[in-house]
């Protein structure tokens, strides 16, 4: 049996702020904007290429501190690209960072040890790592 990770809650203070951001800063794809009532909105946006989505929104969603969720991460086949392009899109993400040594022969140096770091507008922490092909 398949067990898939597909949706992940990320706490934001403000739907409109953190949709833009998402959507025309990182590129992910906005699958849907449901308002349920006066004091309910669920958006679900997908990276490209991803089988997980993140969901802002209010009423709907469990209550956590804007900024709280530390830790999620992203990967990419190629991190100088990936970088190159948050940066184009105004995204304040940090240099490249090696991050140990790597456990096994890689095709590029930077695979599985490669990361860059940003932040969404209200704090949620999110890494970047290159893997560019897996076993």
């Amino acid at each position: 049996m398949n067990w898939t990770l597909e949706v992940v809650i990320v706490p934001v203070s403000d739907v409109d702020r953190a949709k833009t951001f998402y959507a025309d800063r990182l590129g992910f794809v906005v699958d849907h904007d449901t308002v349920i009532g006066d004091d309910a909105r669920l958006v679900q946006l997908t990276p490209p290429g991803s089988g997980c989505s993140v969901v802002i929104g209010k009423g709907a969603v469990p209550d956590m501190p804007p900024g709280s969720l530390k830790g999620l991460q992203l990967v990419v086949p190629d991190l100088e690209r990936a970088r190159a392009e948050l940066v184009e899109r105004g995204v304040d993400v940090s240099e490249i960072q090696v991050l140990g040594a790597n456990p096994s022969p890689t095709p590029h140096p930077l695979d599985n040890v490669g990361f860059v770091f940003f932040t969404d507008p209200d704090g949620n922490a999110w890494a970047v790592q290159q893997i560019s092909s897996r076993a």
